[in-house]
């Protein structure tokens, strides 16, 4: 007999206090509903039984359905009694059960209340929450809807926009919040949240307090007219948002059925909207995507040796430029106080301005409000020298990709700092080992390489030599944590900026043999990315896209296509977006144009290296064949990325294409969606194009070869 995943005490004042335990989340599955059912099932036949309160052990009410449960979305998990039929637990248990018992029910909420624990307690008569709580309804970011309810409910309870906002934007709000739009009733410490919700518990059932079933409440629901407009108002938002995702529309088709035609109506329809969803490709992408965040911060052989993070209570910025700029911004947000060190005085005061204007974008934008930009500000210091780097537990330097001038700031850093302190680098060109080979503290040298803008990129990738202490990866980890960002491990390289550095390689080589430029971002941006290649050249600035493509050159050259384009351009002042010139022109809002004059750039750069176009590039090509010819080259090289052991998981590399370069992730991620097409359709097209334009990233590598011969997916 398995443990208990819930608990029934009833207590002398005839409330019966039902706990779900199921630590340490207390996440949601088909065997706790079971067990949730059988304890209401007893309290409502017990005549000792006044009223139910469901509350939960430890920090938090509920994490919602566990993901996990939904095994290899086909079939329920080993030893978990299915749904006796579609829409059971939503309709007989939530609805039929719990909303329409005899006895009334409140849940007493803490911590995450989130999607079936948000949907379970709103089935309840009332709803008691601490300030701190987490309410949200975040199914639509794994690509299916609230299937227990909370389409129907929410909208009765807040009313339509305001439900609209929570679900469609899986917007989380706080318990004031929810109190103040309607979601609870109460809003009371920790320690007195039982004890309220057995108050108004049994003050329902002595009919003080109303008696609310909210799948029938309607005094919130705007009249139908405004209704209508409010769901085309949302059905165009979702379009333009989500193009590529179609749960935001039947989410907003299921919200609606229940308001024109009943509650009762839309929970059928819930139910079966979520299970077509839950089977869906699309879903099962994003679910992947889910569980390899999960996984992304389990490092084999480093976070299984029990080790505990060490206390980082201040942190050195090296280099005063715009990533130095934007990881000071990062880490003083989360209230880490921050020393900027340069050696120009001029260079810092640009720096700290750069923080400075970041800042004040987040208060333009309401993110952020004066007194709040103060606070963070007051964590920054702008140094000349490194005298006060004594009371640093970690420095990360960003200077200038200089192998000589990284290797004096490490000389400096290891004079200056604490012999325990961690000694970070955001490069993600130069191999670490040279880096430290000045010092004696090879140990404690990591690479911390964030992605612009590094306050919002939520990606960090953190780079080991075969020397990083163990407690140094451990204690980045918990930093990465506390800044919000998701950590994917490396070893001694960037495996994020090796594996796209063929993206950018391959376009420039096809827009050279006869590819329009504009039709290969069109085509990128059709398939799911935010923009193609070519904007993000402009947006990153043509001069640093050289600089990249450099170092690229220099590590693998037998691999490298040394396009003149980008020099061209450069010469001729065009920079990219930043001076309004690059592949694109730019409008005083900062628009992206397309500029015909960019043909001139390109026949240029053909002539200077006698390209002869290939007439089938500048005939119709179908999109899917422009995505497979930019992004197969990409898959090739995460393929040596993972043969070097360069990447620690090959789901590791899902994340980083997903956050760190934007590849969708409606599709899985990179090696989740090469995966999905198979290593030997892949693999067969990489060799067709080979015999057509030569092997230099065309040319399948032996680990691709080997596993599609064999018929082993790239993430086994």
């Amino acid at each position: 007999m398995g443990r208990k995943l819930t608990e029934m005490e009833v207590g002398g004042d005839g409330v019966a206090i039902i706990t779900i335990v199921n630590p340490p989340m207390n996440f949601l599955n088909h065997s706790v509903f079971w067990s949730l059912k059988d304890n209401y099932d007893e309290a409502l036949k017990r005549d000792d039984v006044k009223a139910i309160v469901i509350t939960s052990e430890g920090p938090h009410f509920s994490g919602g359905f566990d993901i996990e449960a939904f095994g290899n979305f086909q079939e329920i998990d080993e030893g978990i009694k299915p749904e006796p039929k579609e829409g059971y637990l939503a309709i007989d248990v939530l609805t039929d059960t719990f909303e329409g018992a005899a006895k009334p029910s409140v849940a007493a909420m803490k911590g995450l209340v989130i999607g079936g624990g948000l949907e379970t307690a709103m089935a309840c008569h009332a709803r008691i929450s601490t300030s701190d709580a987490h309410l949200a309804l975040p199914e639509l970011t794994v690509g299916f809807i609230p299937g227990l309810g909370g389409t129907q409910r929410l909208p009765r309870l807040v009313g339509l926009q305001k439900a609209l906002d929570i679900i469609l934007l899986s917007k989380p709000i706080g318990g004031e919040e929810a109190y103040n739009i309607g979601l609870v009733d109460a809003v009371v410490s920790t320690d007195e949240l039982v004890k309220t919700a057995k108050c108004w518990a049994l003050d329902i059932a002595e009919f003080r307090k109303p008696w609310i079933k909210s799948l029938h409440k309607a005094d919130k629901l705007e009249p139908l007219e405004e209704v209508k407009k409010m769901l085309n108002s949302a059905r165009s938002q979702a379009r333009e948002r989500s193009p590529h995702v179609h749960s935001p529309l039947d989410c907003i088709d299921v919200i609606e059925e229940g308001i024109i035609s009943g509650p009762r109506n839309g929970l059928v329809k819930e139910s079966n909207i979520f299970q077509k969803l839950l089977f869906s490709e699309t879903c099962k992408n994003l679910i992947h995507v889910v569980l390899a965040q999960r996984r992304a911060a389990m490092v084999p052989g480093i976070t299984d040796l029990g080790l505990i993070p060490r206390k980082i209570t201040k942190i050195g910025v090296v280099g005063g430029n715009s990533m130095g700029s934007d990881i000071a911004t990062a880490l003083i947000l989360k209230n880490y106080p921050v020393i900027l060190k340069e050696v120009d005085e001029n260079i810092l005061n640009a720096g700290i301005d750069g923080v400075k204007e970041n800042l004040h974008t987040f208060i333009s934008q309401g993110k952020m409000t004066q007194e709040q930009c103060e606070t963070a500000l007051s964590l920054l210091t702008g140094l000349l020298d490194y005298e006060c780097f004594k009371d640093v537990n970690m420095v990360i330097e960003t200077v200038l990709e200089d192998l000589t001038s990284k290797q004096q700031v490490y000389a400096d850093l290891q004079k200056y700092c604490s012999s325990d302190c961690i000694l970070a680098t955001n490069t993600s060109t130069f191999d670490l080992n040279l880096i430290g080979e000045r010092t004696e503290a090879q140990d404690r040298i990591v690479g911390a390489h964030f992605f612009s803008p590094a306050y919002e990129t939520p990606l960090l990738e953190i780079v080991q030599t075969c020397e990083t202490s163990p407690q140094v990866i451990i204690d980045l980890l918990d930093i990465g944590e506390k800044i919000h960002k998701t950590p994917i491990a490396a070893t001694n390289g960037s495996a994020v900026d090796r594996m796209f550095i063929p993206l950018t390689q391959t376009a420039l080589f096809l827009v050279d043999h006869g590819l329009d430029a504009y039709k290969v971002d069109e085509a990128c941006t059709k398939f799911g990315m935010p923009m193609g290649p070519f904007r993000l050249i402009d947006l990153v600035g043509i001069g640093v896209a050289i600089a990249s493509s450099t170092k690229y050159l220099e590590s693998f050259p037998d691999r490298f296509y040394k396009s003149r384009l980008m020099q061209i351009m450069l010469d001729d002042k065009r920079e990219g977006k930043a001076n309004g010139n690059g592949f694109y022109k730019y409008d005083e809002k900062k628009e992206a144009i397309p500029d015909p004059e960019i043909v001139k750039y390109i026949n240029n750069s053909k002539n200077m290296i006698s390209v002869t176009p290939n007439p089938q590039l500048r005939t119709t090509i179908p999109d899917e064949d422009i995505v497979e010819m930019l992004f197969f080259p990409v898959i090739n090289e995460a393929c040596r990325v993972l043969d070097k052991r360069i990447a620690v998981k090959p789901s590791d590399l899902d994340i980083a294409s997903i956050m760190g370069i934007g590849f969708p992730a409606h599709r899985g991620g990179v090696i989740h969606w090469a995966d999905s097409l198979g290593a030997n359709y892949v693999c067969k097209r990489l060799e067709e194009w080979t015999k057509v334009y030569g092997e230099l990233f065309f040319k399948p590598c032996a680990f691709l070869r080997e596993r599609a011969g064999k018929g082993i997916p790239l993430s086994a």
